[in-house]
């Protein structure tokens, strides 16, 4: 299993929310600090996230990427403020191997097939759940699609890789929703990377055992809950 630190990035802070909320934001300091932190305790990705870009469609952290790959060796997956291809093309340009899409699929689906058309591998689904139902456009609006039917369409696009989060686990500490995770897997047959509420390795071994591809560490590995190193042991099995 793949594990994924995450560097939120808002207003040029690494941060981390408390269930997707903007105004309730702990700022942790300097992204390519982290960056630095989370490969040398062996990590292979970073999940990289434009918070800004995410509220707003305006995404800002290009350079930032640019500089985590100059300072360090180790893979990117992004998200954030990505509405159409050439946003896509950009965040790839600037150092991304992965970007996750997640707010276009719904509000401009013509871009989003062509995207993942374009972009074969490098795409990776992101499917963000309050209640089972798909939402969008930083956590602010949820769709009447289930996360589940959403899944399945992207892996009728071709699309591998999916990255879901249940919302109300998300920055809360609380554990992960293993069931629903493993039943978006099985559901949908693509390659789900889970987030939100991972709080213990005892969350990390119940998603290994479970077959699931990754998961995103964020709050945990911050707050000192998750050591890093001990997490990627478990992952490596």
């Amino acid at each position: 299993m793949i594990l994924f630190p995450a560097i939120d990035i808002l207003d040029g802070k690494a941060v981390r929310l408390y269930k997707g909320d903007k105004n309730r934001a702990t700022v942790y300091g300097d992204p390519l600090e982290f960056a630095e932190k989370w490969a040398q305790a062996g990590a292979q990705w970073l999940h990289v996230v434009d918070l800004s870009g995410a509220f707003t469609g305006e995404s800002g952290i290009d350079s930032v990427l640019t500089e985590i790959k100059k300072r360090v060796k180790i893979n990117v997956q992004s998200g954030g403020g990505l509405r159409s291809v050439a946003d896509v093309q950009r965040r790839l340009d600037a150092g991304a191997d992965r970007v996750v899409i997640g707010t276009m699929a719904v509000y401009d689906p013509d871009e989003f097939a062509l995207a993942a058309y374009k972009f074969p591998e490098k795409i990776v689904a992101g499917i963000d759940a309050r209640d089972g139902m798909f939402a969008v456009k930083g956590w602010t609006e949820q769709t009447d699609i289930t996360a589940v039917y959403f899944g399945k369409k992207c892996k009728k696009m071709g699309i591998r890789y999916a990255l879901f989060t249940d919302i109300s686990k998300d920055g809360a500490m609380e554990g992960c929703n293993v069931c629903e995770t493993i039943r978006m897997q099985k559901e949908t047959e693509l390659q789900v990377i889970a987030s939100g509420g991972i709080s213990s390795l005892k969350d990390i071994e119940n998603l290994k055992e479970s077959h699931i591809y990754g998961a995103v560490l964020g709050k945990s590995i911050y707050s000192g809950a998750v050591d890093l190193k001990e997490a990627l042991k478990i992952a490596r099995g």
